[in-house]
């Protein structure tokens, strides 16, 4: 029988061992995931993350360095993964969909909502900018032949990520409680100006 981060016995022992491996680290960052987009970055302890996963402070820290790389890691996982979960044509609907979900469903581990809740933190902002930051500015501009086009994309990410926190976070209205069908027509007619190429389906598909 195997166990995280133990031994299997018989002739399959090292493929078992790759795939406790690979378990463990999926559980590991599902459950700094959920709680960065939680608490945010100073406030989910390492302690949490590793009961929440199931493992213990040696394990993770052995898995991840430190608190800073697992959030790097976090980040990078949800980010890229949304990058490469359809065409850049519809990135903004997705980002958008998943920004104007329910606080309590969005509390599951999306990086928008990490990102949101640990952007105060220098450390945390820098691996945001750094990590997720460019290459999403990056896939959005591609989307426009016209001049300016990462100051375009930029833009559309910062009102994002400022939705997102209005509604979320602050939970100020009308925005807290507008239906998120409508918000999304007004951002993606109003996105279209600025990226050209960009589907304004919604939702996604």
């Amino acid at each position: 029988m195997s166990v995280i981060g133990g031994q299997m016995g018989g002739g399959n022992e090292a493929g078992g061992r790759r795939r406790d491996s690979a378990a463990t680290r999926a559980a590991i960052l599902g459950a700094a995931q959920e709680l960065f987009a939680e608490r945010g970055y100073e406030r989910a302890t390492v302690r949490d993350i590793a009961t929440r996963a199931g493992v213990n402070q040696a394990l993770l820290f052995r898995y991840f360095g430190n608190k800073d790389e697992l959030f790097r890691a976090t980040m990078t996982d949800r980010g890229r993964s949304m990058l490469e979960s359809g065409p850049v044509e519809t990135l903004l609907s997705r980002l958008l969909e998943k920004s104007l979900e329910p606080s309590e469903a969005a509390a599951h581990g999306t990086w928008l909502q990490a990102a949101l809740r640990s952007s105060g933190h220098e450390a945390s902002a820098s691996v945001i900018r750094r990590e997720l930051g460019e290459e999403y500015i990056r896939a959005l501009s591609s989307l426009t032949e016209g001049e300016g086009a990462e100051l375009r994309a930029d833009l559309l990410l910062a009102w994002l990520l400022g939705i997102g926190m209005v509604r979320s976070v602050l939970r100020r209205e009308p925005l807290a409680g507008a239906d998120p069908a409508e918000i999304a027509e007004y951002v993606l007619r109003a996105a279209g100006v600025l990226l050209e190429r960009n589907d304004p389906g919604f939702p996604p598909e």
